[in-house]
């Protein structure tokens, strides 16, 4: 039987895989320790984590850093982002401050420990994406880097969820 499929059925199902291997339950088995270089003590503070990527995407977009701006980065309704953050609030993640220019709204800041956490989850989850191409050429590499970038920048323009990280270019 001819295989018919198109890329695209088999960027979808890698798409798939990628969402099952990245949810939140999948790392936060690696971050209770199932896996040995993970983040230690982080599997409570894993929904902290979208609210920690979305300040840091604010941060370094020069935006500032709301529960609007959170609930906008993670498509989520202003109650569910309040509620997110209140959390990351609680652990000690983050604090709120006054914004001096318009009284009616706080400010979200990442303290200590939650710019801590962020380093920390970031070079554990680029120590997994290495780990997974350590065996790829560099050119493959940097050529992935480019496709994906272009990829998550256009799906971002086409209705789907970027979170303001990356404004990746289409593929030339």
């Amino acid at each position: 039987m001819a295989d018919n499929r198109e890329p695209v059925d088999d960027i979808e199902r890698a798409m798939v895989a990628i969402r099952r291997s990245q949810s939140r339950r999948s790392l936060a088995r690696l971050a209770r320790g199932e896996d040995q270089d993970s983040p230690r003590g982080s599997a409570a503070k894993g929904a902290a984590f979208d609210v920690l990527d979305a300040i840091e995407a604010a941060e370094q977009s020069g935006a500032p850093a709301t529960v609007s701006g959170v609930a906008a980065a993670l498509a989520v309704d202003q109650p569910r982002a309040s509620k997110l953050v209140a959390g990351a609030v609680e652990a000690g993640l983050v604090r709120r401050e006054a914004d001096q220019a318009d009284g009616r709204r706080a400010l979200l800041v990442m303290t200590e420990a939650g710019r801590a956490l962020t380093d920390e989850v970031r070079r554990f989850r680029r120590s997994v994406f290495a780990e997974a191409m350590a065996e790829w050429p560099e050119a493959d590499r940097a050529e992935f880097a480019r496709l994906l970038t272009g990829f998550v920048g256009a799906l971002g323009r086409v209705g789907g969820r970027t979170g303001g990280r990356t404004g990746g270019q289409a593929p030339r």
